[in-house]
């Protein structure tokens, strides 16, 4: 049983998604404006946010940021808009994905089922310490640090480090990482995958535009050059 967040104004579009989600053994909580959203986001534990973009009050760009200042829960960004650069945007801000309205409901709820089996799976009690090159990673308290400094990683950020770190030399697909990072096809927006390694390199490289560790393979993907020690 999992407690999941809808940040939405849509009071039709709320009473739908609790009313069918709650068919899944889900626990609801909604909130209908974006300061309320961060509100009882602060006083409650959840499992998953599901967040709309245009929010009144606090837009879910700002809502999405504030979460991300003191938690990694999932966030699944909700959004009415077609432009490819809110889309984006949503995830460049930390959320984990998103969906554009409408959407089918059978959607969401594998989109819900994948990363909550993910989180379940990176929550396991076993702690592991793996050293790459100047890496030093945490897969129990999913922490990872570089000279001596930790970095600071979004959920997705660290699960494409540990497989592109734990695979050196190994290239992987854009569509490959899409199916193992985000564990269903992701409907032809490879550009997901780019967005995310863009930052993990602004993060863990000392210089993004002349990446040392995650490289690209031109036409095939991406991979990272190292050795485990």
């Amino acid at each position: 049983m999992s407690k999941i967040l809808i940040v939405d104004d849509e009071a039709l579009l709320v009473k739908g998604l609790k009313y069918s989600l709650e068919q899944d053994d889900h626990v609801i909580d909604a909130a209908y404006d974006g300061r309320e959203g961060v509100e009882k986001f602060e006083k409650n534990d959840y499992d998953l946010i599901i967040l709309d973009l245009m929010l009144p009050e606090m837009d879910g760009l700002e809502v999405c940021q504030k979460i991300r200042e003191s938690s990694q829960v999932p966030i699944i960004m909700l959004t009415a808009k077609g432009e490819d650069m809110n889309k984006i945007l949503g995830l460049e801000y930390g959320a984990d994905d998103y969906l554009t309205k409408p959407f089918n409901i059978l959607e969401l709820k594998a989109r819900i089922k994948a990363i909550l089996r993910r989180t379940a799976i990176k929550n396991k009690p076993a702690e592991q310490v793996i050293k790459v090159e100047d890496f030093t990673i945490n897969t129990l308290g999913r922490k990872v640090s570089a000279r001596n400094k930790e970095i600071n990683l979004t959920a997705k950020e660290f699960d494409l480090l540990l497989l592109l770190a734990t695979n050196p030399g190994k290239v992987f697909t854009r569509e490959e990482l899409l199916e193992i990072i985000w564990g269903y096809e992701y409907f032809g927006d490879l550009r997901t995958v780019d967005v995310h390694i863009r930052r993990l390199r602004e993060k863990i490289e000392e210089n993004s535009s002349q990446a040392e560790y995650v490289l690209t393979k031109w036409g095939v993907g991406y991979y990272f050059k190292g050795k485990t020690q």
